[in-house]
């Protein structure tokens, strides 16, 4: 009988989130009673109770988050990764603390309404073998344009559409975390250099020739980058 694999959640919460207006990072903002970091990772341990957290934060609220989980009494173990100069980085320095022959998850700390579910039939199909990169996308919704830029009869800078583009919104999906692989795989991946085209962990595996396989994703499971996405989220969970 195989030795299962070990499981790895690198949870990302090493941005500053500016864009929210507070002064207090997303990751630590309250969602129902509790910071949406914490609520983020409990997914993942409803769904893989024995799975391994690596949470990558700013150096500067290292402290402030060991401190706050003592006071909530919120008692999972785990690694904890100082963020680096990009994402980039920051993934790659917690990877560095995930060890060969294991599935890691890569996460958004802010999205936080995943269900477990999710999680759970991710991991079954890269234990299954079928897949060494697991990819959740949503489709498109939205009708999309291809807009150039040029000027209006005053000579103000607009957006114009671009003639005879379209986009077939059929082909378009929207690509969202948690990104399963294998250790072994994207560790590889993660020790080319950087590049500016790396927009997730899916586009670092992809340029290191890792095959990808995608899966059907959640529509709750957007990223909290606004205080409208906030206000959205505490309705959700209260609702």
């Amino acid at each position: 009988m195989e030795k299962p694999f070990r499981k790895y959640l690198i949870v990302m919460g090493a941005g500053s989130g500016v864009r929210m207006g507070f002064a207090l990072p997303k990751q630590f903002l309250d969602l129902g009673g509790e910071p949406v970091l914490r609520r983020t990772i409990r997914v993942f341990l409803a769904a893989v109770p024995d799975i391994r957290v690596i949470t990558v934060l700013p150096d500067e609220w290292i402290e402030y988050w060991k401190s706050r989980c003592i006071a909530d009494g919120f008692d999972c173990p785990q690694t904890l990764v100082r963020g680096g100069i990009t994402r980039f980085h920051s993934v790659r320095n917690a990877l560095a603390k995930v060890p060969s022959g294991a599935i890691v998850a890569i996460h958004d700390g802010v999205r936080p309404l995943l269900t477990p579910g999710l999680v759970r039939s991710m991991f079954a199909q890269m234990e299954e073998g079928r897949c060494r990169g697991l990819i959740p996308v949503v489709p498109m919704v939205d009708t999309l344009k291809v807009l150039d830029r040029g000027t209006d009869p005053l000579g103000r800078p607009v957006w114009v559409e671009a003639p005879g583009e379209s986009v077939d919104r059929s082909r378009v999906f929207g690509a969202q975390t948690p990104q399963l692989f294998l250790s072994d795989d994207i560790k590889a991946a993660y020790g080319q250099a950087f590049d500016t085209a790396f927009t997730d962990d899916a586009s670092v595996a992809r340029k290191k020739g890792i095959p990808l396989s995608f899966c059907e994703g959640e529509r709750n499971n957007f990223k909290l980058t606004s205080p409208d996405d906030l206000a959205l989220a505490k309705l959700l969970i209260s609702g």
